[in-house]
């Protein structure tokens, strides 16, 4: 439901002071997978959510198991460099560790614009050549296929897969950002997106939302299944497809409280 490494309001410019006291996206998906980097208005937030949502927590870890399916299916498909986009602060499963379990030789650069973030990743995560970190903004494909740690780490003349883990909906724009950054990545690159959606419980839904942006002043943008195929563009999704990430499965029945909030897709050019 939440996001690890979602963008924080648009108005807020690069470089301006952290306020602890107002609750972050990335520190809020920490708390609901059971982290320790977060803070009280982070928890307040996290249990507000839970209120109206309860299957939240449930949601975001559902999230991080279907990456690891994911980039499990791509390393199948020869795909070893990584974008991790919107990363969000570092959890004992990070990327670069499910791909070396596939494949050796995988390069990872993490994104976010969070510089809390990006602080921990590069203190924890940085252990060889082949990882880096890199503060920008996902909505800004410029700064990031031109940074110096894309360009060191990643080949553009291999194919690259972009990791949008529970991410694009605090994007009003998600599907022009997905373009912009898929425009240059090679023939075989991959896709993968976790996303919230209503669809399954729209009241409640709508509550948690609410609740979120009020506190947080970050939108979140939930996409019903068409939305969300919609933001594959050129990537074709792979068997089994666009599919709901936990609680009851797909058309069966579910008790309140435990509908599915997000889908999952693994596309391929």
């Amino acid at each position: 439901m939440t996001t690890a490494g979602a963008r924080a309001p648009a108005t807020r410019a690069p470089g301006t002071r952290l306020a602890l006291d107002r609750p972050g996206t990335a520190r809020v998906h920490d708390y609901l997978l059971g982290g320790k980097d977060n803070y009280a208005a982070d928890r307040d937030l996290a249990h507000e959510v839970l209120a109206v949502l309860p299957q939240a927590g449930d949601a975001v870890r559902a999230a991080r198991a279907f990456l690891a399916r994911a980039v499990r299916v791509l390393a199948g498909r020869g795909v070893r460099q990584y974008l991790d986009l919107g990363c969000g602060l570092p959890t004992a499963e990070a990327l670069h560790r499910i791909a070396a379990r596939h494949a050796a030789g995988t390069r990872v650069v993490y994104v976010d614009e969070d510089p809390l973030v990006i602080a921990h990743a590069r203190a924890l995560l940085i252990d060889g050549g082949n990882i880096a970190a890199l503060r920008a903004d996902v909505r800004d494909p410029g700064a990031i296929l031109g940074s110096p740690e894309v360009r060191r780490v990643i080949d553009p003349a291999e194919p690259v897969a972009l990791v949008f883990s529970s991410v694009l909906h605090f994007l009003p724009d998600a599907a022009e950002v997905v373009a912009a950054l898929a425009a240059s990545a090679a023939p075989g690159s991959g896709l993968v997106v976790s996303h919230a959606t209503a669809d399954f419980a729209p009241g409640a839904f709508a509550e948690a939302a609410w609740r979120y942006e009020e506190a947080s002043g970050v939108p979140l943008v939930p996409r019903d299944a068409a939305g969300v195929a919609e933001i594959l563009g050129p990537f074709r999704a792979v068997s089994p497809g666009l599919v709901p990430l936990g609680g009851a499965p797909f058309g069966g029945t579910s008790r309140p409280g435990r509908e599915p909030i997000m889908y999952g897709a693994v596309g391929v050019r």
